[in-house]
């Protein structure tokens, strides 16, 4: 008889999860999943709670109900101590790049290095070097994050989360900011990251740039009914979703004549969205 192996498990499973601030609903009822060297995009219009989501899946914010397992391990059911353990192997990019304004770009890499390890002084600073310069700021070592300019910021940021070799990125609005063209250097450094590293990221954001041009997995968050609405590729979700308020979502931008007429759900979702 053929042995047949089993899929991998998805590196991230959420099933039955809400949020809540008191007895304010965030969201619902979310299951989704994350594979394995996913760009899993976490979209929705403004206000849906996308954040909300992400400080839950990155150990910030329990929820409510529901369960958020990495691996094979219940991530909000397990012990505190496993589970700081396990945001170790998480980077965190907040939307303003949180680097220590006091501190060179070497020292903010190296902050977590110092902490977590044992490695040396040199050792760290030579880590900090190696790790910048995969996001092509070799040379900047030293200098501050007032001295550069938000998109190398940015990638300064990320330098930062990959300081201990993460298993996941969690990126928060990585283009905030930003203009379209330092937005797409961005976009395409993340892909590099994901091709050379293999590492599985989940980023928050509303570009649609970067949505079709990085996602291969997503969640849609409703801010109405405050639950998901849809799931799987963003660019088959542009054309064939079911829903008409994903649609109008991920259509933005385009003429209105190429739209079919959207219904009030729609209208009420594009309308959260600006």
């Amino acid at each position: 008889m053929t042995n047949i192996t089993p899929p991998p498990r998805p590196h991230i499973e959420v099933t039955g999860l809400d949020l809540r601030y008191g007895d304010f609903v965030i969201q619902k009822n979310l299951t989704f999943t994350v594979g394995r060297g996913d760009v899993f995009i976490i979209m929705g219009g403004s206000g849906c709670g996308k954040s909300t989501v992400l400080k839950c899946l990155i150990g910030l914010k329990p929820p409510a109900k529901g369960r958020v397992q990495i691996g094979e391990t219940d991530f909000w059911g397990a012990e505190q101590q496993q589970r700081e353990a396990m945001m170790r192997g998480f980077g965190v990019l907040y939307q303003s790049g949180a680097l220590w304004s006091s501190m060179t770009l070497a020292e903010n890499v190296g902050l977590p290095l110092g902490e977590y390890s044992n490695l040396s002084p040199a050792d760290i600073r030579e880590l900090s070097a190696m790790k910048l310069s995969l996001v092509g700021l070799s040379g900047f070592e030293d200098y501050y994050p007032s001295e550069i300019s938000g998109g190398m910021q940015k990638r300064a940021g990320i330098a930062r989360a990959m300081a201990l070799d993460p298993e996941i990125l969690f990126f928060d609005e990585p283009s905030a900011g930003l203009d379209p063209i330092s937005s797409k250097l961005l976009d395409d450094l993340i892909l590099e990251l994901r091709e050379s590293l293999g590492t599985t990221i989940v980023i928050v954001t509303h570009e649609l740039a970067s949505i079709f041009s990085i996602g291969n997995n997503s969640v849609f968050l409703d801010p109405i009914t405050k639950t998901m609405i849809a799931q799987g590729n963003p660019s088959e979700l542009r054309d064939h979703s079911p829903n008409d308020g994903v649609r109008e979502f991920l259509n933005r931008g385009k003429s209105h004549e190429d739209r079919s007429g959207p219904s009030s759900v729609s209208v009420k979702n594009a309308e959260a969205a600006t």
